[in-house]
């Protein structure tokens, strides 16, 4: 289960990204109503923006915790630990913000929260003995 949901966030994430640039790059439009509340707004966007490295470090460290286990290597659990971390990080700074702005959309809110909510029962598995 922790694997599935590691990967389909990770690539969904990635995934996200390359929509959002191609966006920003003027090589895809979305109708307005599938974008977040004052989307246009230059300092939403930089918000935006501000969460490409967190989302980036814990895609790219899923994957390759991902790697790791599959080859059989023993630090596959920190750097799981470190995804899993920055994935619950992302999504409660997300929340934090649509909280603090009274912006209640479902279609935003259950993404985030399902990044701050799930890595919680794993990271809790990893840091138990073995």
């Amino acid at each position: 289960m922790r694997r599935m949901l590691m990967f389909f966030t990770d690539i969904g994430m990635l995934a996200y990204w390359v929509i959002t640039a191609a966006m920003a790059l003027g090589l895809l439009s979305l109708p307005p109503e599938w974008l977040f509340k004052d989307y246009d707004d230059p300092r939403v966007v930089a918000w935006n923006w501000s969460f490409l490295p967190i989302d980036l470090a814990f895609s790219l460290t899923g994957l390759w915790a991902l790697h790791r286990e599959q080859a059989g290597k023993p630090d596959w659990k920190i750097w799981a630990a470190v995804s899993l971390t920055l994935t619950f990080c992302a999504g409660i700074m997300a929340i934090s913000y649509w909280t603090l702005t009274g912006d209640f959309d479902p279609s935003w809110w259950i993404p985030n929260l399902f990044l701050m909510l799930w890595p919680l029962p794993f990271l809790f598995l990893l840091t138990r003995a073995d």
